[in-house]
């Protein structure tokens, strides 16, 4: 009965979060409100203390997330933007696994050198959740934050694959760099087919044997969807492969699996539904979860350390802080590189002025928040050495992650705003290819209506045929008025505009009209609940497909 508590204990959290967020008169990230939420239910009084099992985290919240990131990442800039997201996926990780080992190794002698290349392993991932969550919705230019999503993408797997090599270094005492590397290739290329492959067998078997593209309950694809994910992982790692990777593959490749674009609409609505609920239980739960843990790992570190004096604590908060400022300057240098290669490269095709923005170049520095799988990773780390003998620095090393963890979301907190301030996003590129796509299937729709006109009508009399061409022009009205607020005039299209908000405005007031009227109904009891949710389904979906069209 403890676990069934803890759960909902943890669900009503996750929705208090979302509450709490609106009703706060100030602004606040919902990731840090989860955090503190978490925080607030480690206190002792309370009685509320959840393990953090690393293996269990790992299997159970971030292959769902991961596959819903895949799933909903733009494809085509994602692989526009291949060369720098690869660059801070795999250069910066590896980058930041030496160099930042070794500077705390020096810094923290106790720390032996291969837990430092595990803590810095461990802290080189970053989390575009809490990123989003910190820095809002189209605050970031669309271009940026794509290569900061896939960079969180890519950058799990090649840091937890750096993190099990140390682990290995630490536990043996032996490393190959050569075989690090061949490992490597196998395991992230290994696990992108694995989940590519799963994605694939899921879309075969459904559109083959379970009939889920005709029309019938749609529960069963939905469920099918969200195993994708956990068969993906388990799958990849039975074979020493990189489940994330796999998770991750396997979210992609459902844009391109026929069962996406075949499944009957009420399967797709409830799909994306569902799996919007998903991401928000699991990303609210992971935070506080990590807030759960802070107030074990910070405190009871800080509390030791200040019954031995107040310089071993203030020894402690400087190791967070100079590893904190380590991994910023690595990151600084690295963007500005990068960058700056860029510009070298464009200036040699006459692009003029094609230098690296100081402010691009720190928003993407401070952007690099981390998140749960930096703790998850960190606190995989062996106990014990094969000799029996604790790991040296392991205590020290969970420390040191727990609090760059927080200090990264606290700086992106506060920083993030002011840089984003008056930056000038400029218009939005897919503007035109949205309108372009608008047009066409307009046109389209209007094609269809005429077609089927004339084969329904052929053989009527004059009366149906009058009715059919009526019932046609109705319907062709609306692509045609949508059409006009495409027209390149101004005058067309302002009054198409204003006709249709009008619409809008009627059509919104309609439906609140027969909602109300149904209340009315069943609370009469001239109609009973089976009959009421099936019409208020109809006028939510009317309602919805309006208003998204609208937005």
């Amino acid at each position: 009965m403890e676990i069934v508590f803890t759960v909902l204990i943890l669900l009503l959290a996750v929705a208090a979060s979302g509450v709490l967020t609106r009703a706060l008169p100030f602004k606040l990230p919902l990731p840090l409100v989860q955090i503190a939420i978490g925080a607030i239910l480690a206190w002792p009084r309370l009685g509320l203390h959840v393990a953090f099992d690393p293996e269990i985290f790992m299997l159970l919240f971030i292959p769902p997330l991961l596959f819903a990131d895949g799933w909903r990442i733009p494809k085509r800039e994602f692989f526009m933007a291949r060369r720098a997201i690869l660059m801070l996926a795999l250069g910066l990780v590896f980058m930041t696994v030496l160099a930042v080992g070794y500077f705390v190794h020096a810094l923290v002698p106790q720390i032996s050198l291969p837990v430092a290349f595990a803590l810095a392993a461990v802290l080189s991932p970053t989390d575009a959740v809490a990123l989003s969550g910190i820095a809002g919705n189209d605050k970031i230019p669309g271009r940026l934050m794509h290569i900061l999503e896939g960079e969180a993408l890519m950058n799990d797997a090649s840091g937890l694959v750096a993190l099990k090599f140390a682990i290995a270094a630490a536990l043996t005492g032996t490393f190959s760099l050569r075989d690090a590397s061949v490992s490597f290739v196998i395991i992230a290329a290994g696990g992108l087919a694995v989940g590519a492959a799963v994605s694939a067998a899921f879309s075969f078997a459904s559109t083959r044997f379970l009939n889920l593209t005709e029309e019938g309950d749609p529960a069963p694809g939905v469920v099918m969807t969200m195993l994708i994910p956990f068969a993906a992982y388990l799958s990849a790692e039975r074979f020493a492969l990189s489940g994330i990777l796999a998770a991750v593959s396997a979210g992609m490749m459902m844009n391109y699996s026929s069962i996406a674009h075949t499944w009957q609409v009420a399967s797709r609505v409830r799909t994306t539904s569902t799996w919007t609920m998903i991401e928000f239980v699991f990303n609210g739960m992971v935070f506080i979860m990590l807030g759960l843990q802070f107030p074990h790992i910070l405190g009871r570190a800080l509390l030791d350390a200040h019954e031995t004096s107040d310089a071993r604590v203030a020894l402690l908060i400087g190791y967070i802080v100079a590893v904190a400022i380590a991994l910023y300057a690595m990151r600084f240098v690295w963007v500005w590189l990068l960058r700056w290669f860029a510009s070298r490269g464009a200036a040699k095709h006459g692009v003029a002025n094609a230098v690296p923005g100081l402010r691009m170049v720190s928003v993407t520095t401070v952007a690099g928040v981390r998140g749960a799988v930096t703790l998850a990773g960190v606190l995989s780390l062996p106990e014990l050495l094969p000799n029996g003998t604790p790991l040296p620095g392991r205590d020290l090393a969970i420390f040191i992650a727990s609090g760059v963890i927080l200090l990264s979301l606290l700086v992106a907190v506060a920083a993030l705003p002011l840089l984003l301030r008056g930056w000038r996003r400029g218009k939005d590129p897919h503007a035109a290819e949205e309108a372009l796509a608008r047009t066409l299937a307009a046109q389209a729709a209007i094609r269809a209506v005429g077609h089927l006109r004339d084969s329904e009508s052929a053989d009527l009399e004059e009366s149906a045929q009058a009715y059919a061409t009526d019932v046609t022009a109705r319907v062709m009205d609306l692509y045609r008025r949508r059409l006009a607020t495409l027209d390149d005039e101004q005058a067309p299209r302002e009054l198409a505009r204003r006709a249709d908000a009008l619409e809008f405005r009627m059509r919104i007031a309609a439906m609140r009209a027969e909602r109300k009227t149904l209340l009315d109904l069943r609370d009469s009891q001239r109609i009973n609940d089976e009959t009421l949710n099936k019409l208020m389904r109809e006028v939510d979906l009317s309602e919805t497909a309006l208003t998204a069209r609208n937005r």
